[in-house]
């Protein structure tokens, strides 16, 4: 239980943390909104044409836009999370003091990386969505069972993102300068996740690899829970890809920490 309240508490600092940048908040509202309204008319021109692309109507895909415009920074596909900072203290040499500190490792940075998340969802997803609302006819759920589950949705979300950065921060133990995995991911993230398109609509055998691989667990997956898109049992079976790529993803962290740890004491003596 004092575990439990030690890793909320490091959760409500990243959530304060961020919260204290504001201008750099309003920016990326901003950013995130006017990049939304030209997905959104690209997206129009597009539908227009291929009407029930990738399964969708015109109203889907443009809340599809703007979903994926609210969750950007909460799933940090184009950066801004803990990474570049651990990535810093492992070439510095400051996580042999980590390492030494009585919590867990990785815990203490997923509890951080979810509270900065928890931030951007409120003060960096909710205006584009409500700008987007207002100027288009979007498909949004009229009751709260949907949202409830597109919450939780995002949360396993979340977790799949920390777990793929926490595996690029660490790479930084033996490669010294993780640039080039981070920027790897980093465009991983942007072609796979649904950011730029739905994968939905990747053709053939692209479109079933791209729907498999855990960064669709970012906003593809949640953009279709919101939509209605897995009725019934099949969001059960949402619920269970993403968490499955969590726990999968989380363990993976859990083995290369212990061999990084290792290489720590042993270099360090």
């Amino acid at each position: 239980m004092r575990t439990g309240r030690l890793y909320g508490k490091v959760a409500a600092c990243g959530f304060r943390r961020y919260a204290t940048y504001r201008t750099a908040t309003a920016a990326g509202v901003f950013t995130n909104t006017v990049f939304g309204f030209i997905l959104a008319y690209t997206f129009h021109a597009l539908w227009d044409e291929r009407p029930g692309l990738g399964g969708y109507d015109l109203s889907d895909a443009l809340t599809f836009v703007w979903i994926s415009q609210g969750l950007l920074a909460v799933m940090a596909t184009m950066g801004g999370g803990f990474e570049d900072e651990l990535i810093e203290r492992i070439r510095t040499g400051d996580i042999a003091v980590d390492l030494y500190r009585p919590v867990d490792l990785q815990l203490w940075w997923l509890a951080a990386d979810l509270g900065r998340a928890a931030f951007h969802l409120v003060g960096r997803g909710v205006l584009p969505m409500v700008a987007g609302a207002v100027v288009f006819d979007l498909s949004l759920p009229a009751h709260p069972l949907p949202w409830l589950a597109f919450l939780f949705s995002v949360l396993l979300g979340a977790v799949v993102s920390f777990a793929l950065r926490y595996l690029v921060a660490l790479a930084a133990f033996w490669l010294l300068d993780g640039a080039g995995v981070a920027q790897i991911a980093f465009l991983s993230a942007i072609f796979f996740s649904g950011m730029l398109l739905p994968l939905n609509v990747f053709p053939g055998a692209l479109g079933e690899v791209a729907r498999a691989l855990p960064w669709s667990a970012l906003i593809q997956v949640p953009a279709d829970v919101l939509l209605g898109t897995y009725p019934g049992p099949r969001l059960l079976g949402a619920f269970a890809f993403q968490a499955g790529w969590a726990l999968a993803l989380l363990l993976l962290g859990r083995l290369l920490q212990a061999a990084a740890t290792r290489r720590v004491v042993v270099q360090g003596g």
